[in-house]
């Protein structure tokens, strides 16, 4: 029931400071401008309304979009076109996770209680859809994905139990999945779980390591992983902890350095103590003093010290390895992704999708 309360909050929430910022509403100061590289997000026609807050940046021309009404877009030509193809008959589900691997495979994940948290796969572009996996446990509550490479995979539910939470994993691109023994995985806090905002709350970067930060509980917590979410560890961050508010999204450079952004969703735009880093792997985090005191809900790097956060509220840019920040963009952004070579993609309310131009 909580976490029915919280979703629906986030919502109303989203919905007030939408309305807020156009209406003009005052925003703390914070730089809009420096000097260095110019960036900026070009707008891309998705012809959606959808909420989106899935996204996988495959390429420059090619990146994949999902969310709200049973929503997925994809677009191979750089977003001068999306086609909409998700699964039929998911109109009441939100994707709020998607991971794709190129072109043609992909694998989307559903939210919610019961057998709204659903999991789809792709290997032809969407033309159809195979239904992997539906949780029958009427407690649990999927929230995320991450993959390590094309086949290996994990899923993040909040504690069914309200003990531990559950990691589903596959070994084969996400056709099959099975719960991960709850043996590894330390007792959640009261109240703990994680935010579905951005497909973000897991994270990987090639190898062993995942990593998934938390909210709603007394503390911020990041959970660590070095063998594929067999085991973890967990460790606290200085992030306020609410039931509004925690860790939204978790991005790595390789293994040792990671951001984790977020804040209070009730509170867009007076969210401090909403940006830590880590230069050991996740062990410990320390509070980025030079962050945007905004609520963020997704954060990608660009490159080895190039990264960017966005949220309703606007989007911000480090060059310095997320040490300072600086605005480039006032519009209203739910989730975050970057491919290699260099290619970064954004997309949110309304549809909206763009491409990074830097």
């Amino acid at each position: 029931m909580l976490r029915r309360f919280v979703l629906a909050l986030t919502v109303l929430a989203l919905a007030g400071s939408a309305a807020s910022l156009a209406s003009g509403a005052a925003k703390p100061a914070f730089p809009t401008s420096g000097t260095g590289r110019a960036y900026s997000w070009h707008d891309t026609p998705t012809g959606s309304t959808a909420s989106l807050r899935g996204l996988s940046a495959v390429s420059a021309s090619t990146a994949w979009s999902s969310g709200s009404g049973g929503t997925v877009l994809r677009t191979v030509d750089r977003g001068a076109t999306w086609q909409a193809i998700g699964p039929s008959g998911t109109d009441t589900l939100q994707f709020r996770d998607i991971e794709a691997f190129d072109a043609d495979r992909a694998v989307i994940l559903s939210i919610g209680n019961g057998s709204d948290s659903r999991i789809y796969v792709t290997s032809d572009g969407g033309q159809s859809w195979t239904l992997a996996f539906v949780n029958d446990d009427a407690n649990a509550f999927y929230d995320c994905m991450t993959f390590f490479d094309d086949r290996r995979g994990l899923a993040l539910s909040d504690p069914p139990d309200g003990v531990k939470f559950r990691i589903l994993a596959t070994s084969d691109g996400g056709q099959s999945w099975h719960v991960v023994d709850p043996a590894g995985m330390p007792a959640a806090l009261s109240g703990e779980f994680a935010f579905a905002a951005s497909g973000q709350c897991i994270a990987s970067d090639h190898g062993r390591r995942a990593w998934f930060g938390t909210g709603g509980g007394a503390q911020a917590r990041v959970f660590r992983s070095d063998d594929r979410g067999q085991t973890w560890s967990v460790s606290p961050t200085p992030i306020l902890s609410s039931p509004t508010a925690g860790i939204f999204s978790l991005a790595f450079k390789g293994q040792q350095h990671g951001l984790a952004v977020g804040g209070d969703f009730a509170a867009p735009t007076a969210s401090p103590d909403n940006f830590a880093s880590t230069d050991d792997g996740g062990s410990t985090w320390q509070l980025v003093p030079g962050a945007p005191p905004e609520y963020r809900s997704g954060a990608a790097w660009v490159d080895g010290h190039t990264v960017i956060a966005v949220g309703p509220s606007g989007s911000d840019v480090s060059t310095n390895g997320g040490t300072s920040w600086r605005r480039f963009d006032d519009g209203s952004l739910h989730t975050t992704d970057c491919a290699s070579p260099v290619s970064c993609w954004a997309s949110g309310a309304d549809g909206r999708a763009a491409y990074l131009v830097r």
